[in-house]
């Protein structure tokens, strides 16, 4: 990567022969080198354990996948993606854009955790991509302003995967207790930006949690 982080989400499920003390080593070795990995635990039947790795070399993160398989890991479901500065985001203060190229995460007492893949739709009465720029820009600012109302109860990370995977961007989410994720994504759904044109894949939630405590 010239500038900005490659992102994968990994969603795994334990095996009989899972090896706990080389799951931990993997995540620990990623570490090392340089990566930002956030574990989590998931509810539900789609996963049970949630790794997020954020690193500038893809090497880097297919030897974290590797090794976490190689202990006994099944990759049930993962996502790949890269960090990006929106084209609706000119004119921001130079700080700003670089902590949305180089994220500091996960936020201070926000545990909950949620991720899903969107995309805008490319219909013949919702095309996105056929839009005026102008239009599209306003409705992402009414969408920006709708996430600003949970300030301090919520963080997000919109990471872009145009070309790299099934959906257009991945968005993480970071939220003080799961009613807050709720509210949010509610809440931005009745924005025009998200109520014409989005479209929204798998959500999987759950709660940060060490890795050693996972296993």
């Amino acid at each position: 990567m010239e500038d900005g982080l490659s992102v994968v989400h990994l969603f795994g499920k334990p095996t009989p022969s899972m090896d706990r003390e080389a799951v931990v080593a993997a995540v620990k070795a990623a570490a090392e080198s340089d990566c930002q990995v956030i574990t989590a635990a998931m509810l539900g039947h789609k996963a049970d354990i949630a790794l997020m790795a954020l690193c500038a070399e893809w090497r880097t993160l297919r030897t974290l996948q590797t090794a976490l398989q190689t202990a006994g890991l099944d990759i049930v479901d993962s996502y790949v993606s890269i960090t990006e500065v929106s084209e609706y985001a000119k004119g921001m203060p130079e700080e700003m854009l670089r902590a949305r190229l180089h994220p500091q995460i996960p936020p201070d007492g926000l545990s909950a955790f949620c991720f899903y893949p969107m995309s805008k739709k490319r219909e013949a009465h919702a095309n996105w991509f056929a839009t005026p720029w102008q239009e599209r820009h306003d409705m992402m600012m009414e969408h920006g302003k709708s996430g600003r109302t949970f300030a301090g109860r919520v963080a997000q990370l919109v990471t872009g995967s145009t070309g790299l995977d099934d959906f257009e961007w991945g968005v993480t989410l970071f939220a003080r207790s799961p009613d807050v994720i709720k509210d949010v994504v509610y809440t931005m759904r009745f924005d025009e930006g998200s109520a014409l044109y989005g479209e929204f894949g798998a959500f999987y939630v759950g709660y940060l949690e060490d890795i050693e405590q996972l296993v």
